[in-house]
């Protein structure tokens, strides 16, 4: 999904995976593994989406630059989830 920052352009989720990916408004992405999907829905709703990129993504999690690889096209899992679905 887009969002609104000075430093990232879009931030897309695979909750399957826990894998976050993070198009910089450089161009250049990365995808970070094991992001609780908490974490991925804080940083969307962060006011400072650099911020907190900085805060508690950065140098928290594995991650690998991509290279033309198409990002997924989910966002952060909707909170709370719908009755019956798995937390």
């Amino acid at each position: 999904m887009d969002v609104e920052s000075r430093a990232i352009s879009q931030i897309d989720y695979d909750a399957e995976r826990a894998k976050l990916v993070v198009r910089f408004m450089s161009g250049e992405r990365y995808v970070y593994v094991g992001v609780p999907g908490e974490v991925c829905r804080s940083f969307v709703a962060a006011d400072s989406k650099g911020r907190f990129f900085q805060a508690e993504i950065r140098d928290r999690y594995p991650f690998n630059k991509l290279d033309g690889y198409p990002s997924p096209s989910a966002a952060c899992p909707a909170w709370p989830p719908p009755a019956g679905a798995a937390r």
